[in-house]
């Protein structure tokens, strides 16, 4: 076994979350180990839209200027793509504070993105440790003990300890694993799996964002970097064992999750078949899940959490990025401002998951009751029936879903990037 290294926290997972909380802490002198099992870049299953709200938390990470050479186009339209429905409403701006060029949200792959934080993370002196995987974890008085490995090795191989009094679970939701927050994954006919794709020459307007309602699901498209076209989307289980057997009986073979996901948005979303008429796949197809929307406990047993790890809204409302980045941001201010001892690690861990709430809950609501809806029998249809005489709607999701909502402190805040 390795020689134990000490550090003030260990962030567990890379992605927008894990590296925020890392770099934020960084740059406060704070020494951080990131443990990550993925090798980077990577695609990951994601809508791949930031609101501009997070620009300004962007630049504080030193990294805004590179995102915003790197995104796709502004987002300034919403829209709703259900069976033959195609409604269009005007995105919200962000609020006052913010440089005019910085008024609507942007969309980035993550493997851009993740890569960006990840090397602003290194740079700020946090310790990166890829592809690593957390064993097990022990409590050793106010230091806790994380055995790592490489990704693929056998529990018998060599590893390595890495010790701090801070761990910070950013490992994303339902991840099977040693923390209490890794719940693992169970298997249910109403389980939400979630599917995305790149593709290339799409014929979606740059600036619009829609909505993607069908039977048994919900997704949505976006225009990224590179002119890669974001579609993400998620599907009750039952649904997508039906759908596979009645394709695979048509078609007298065997078809993937993935081709049935994609023949059945495209037979029932007339929105995105058209979009997707003359384009090509990027990539193969990636999926996860099950997804499990819900508030969780932001800090237990001593364990700090952020990211879909302290909570998750529905994929719905495009905000899982957003939550990610702010989460990690909120939990650093709070971990930076604290004195030394368990005591006051403690009341960090409470009034941490009183700003988590306090940002973060609407918008979890709101993305369970539009699903609700979209999910429910008739539901689509009821949904088209509004916007189409109520297109404002769109508009008013859009902002109670958080996407004109400042990240607490940084609201008109810039700094002076090279």
């Amino acid at each position: 076994m390795r020689r134990p290294s000490t550090h003030d926290a260990i962030v567990i997972g890379a992605g927008p979350a894990g590296t925020s909380a890392a770099l934020a802490l960084a740059r406060r002198g704070w020494a951080v180990a990131i443990v990550e099992k993925s090798a980077f870049p990577r695609r990951k299953v994601c809508g791949e839209y930031i609101s501009a709200s997070n620009l300004a938390l962007l630049d504080r990470l030193e990294i805004g200027n590179a995102w915003r050479a790197a995104a796709g186009p502004e987002i300034r339209r919403v829209g709703l793509f259900s069976g033959d429905t195609g409604i269009e409403a005007p995105m919200p701006g962000a609020r006052s504070g913010f440089a005019a060029r910085d008024g609507f949200g942007r969309a980035l792959g993550r493997d851009i993105l993740d890569t960006l934080l990840l090397d602003a993370a290194r740079s700020a002196g946090a310790e990166v440790f890829q592809p690593r995987r957390v064993v097990a974890i022990e409590r050793c008085g106010a230091i806790q003990a994380v055995r790592i490995q490489a990704t693929g090795e056998k529990s018998s191989d060599e590893a390595t300890i890495l010790r701090a009094p801070v761990i910070v679970a950013a490992h994303g939701s339902w991840e099977p694993g040693p923390l209490p927050s890794q719940l693992g994954k169970s298997s249910r006919p109403s389980d939400l799996l979630g599917f995305k794709a790149h593709f290339t020459g799409s014929s979606l307007p740059p600036d619009l964002m829609p909505l993607l309602t069908f039977p048994g699901g919900y997704g949505g498209m976006v225009l990224a970097d590179h002119g890669r076209m974001s579609i993400s989307c998620c599907i009750r289980r039952d649904m997508l064992t039906r759908l596979r057997g009645s394709l695979a009986r048509e078609r007298g073979g065997h078809v993937s999750a993935a081709e049935a996901v994609e023949h059945h948005i495209m037979a029932t979303c007339r929105g995105a078949r058209e979009a997707l008429e003359q384009a090509h796949l990027d990539g193969p197809w990636l999926a996860a899940g099950p997804i499990r929307p819900g508030i969780r406990a932001g800090y237990e047993a001593d364990i700090f959490r952020v990211g879909n790890a302290a909570g998750e809204s529905h994929p719905i409302i495009a905000e899982g990025i957003s939550m990610a980045l702010q989460s990690g941001w909120l939990l650093a201010r709070e971990l930076g401002e604290a004195a030394n001892g368990l005591e006051a690690r403690k009341a960090a861990g409470r009034r941490y998951e009183a700003a988590w709430r306090g940002l973060f809950s609407t918008r979890v609501l709101a993305a369970e009751a539009i699903a609700r809806i979209a999910l429910g029998p008739g539901g689509a249809a009821m949904m088209a029936t509004v916007v189409r005489n109520f297109p404002r709607a769109l508009t008013l999701g859009a902002r109670l879903s958080g996407k004109t909502e400042p990240v607490p402190g940084l609201a008109g805040v810039r700094v002076a990037q090279g």
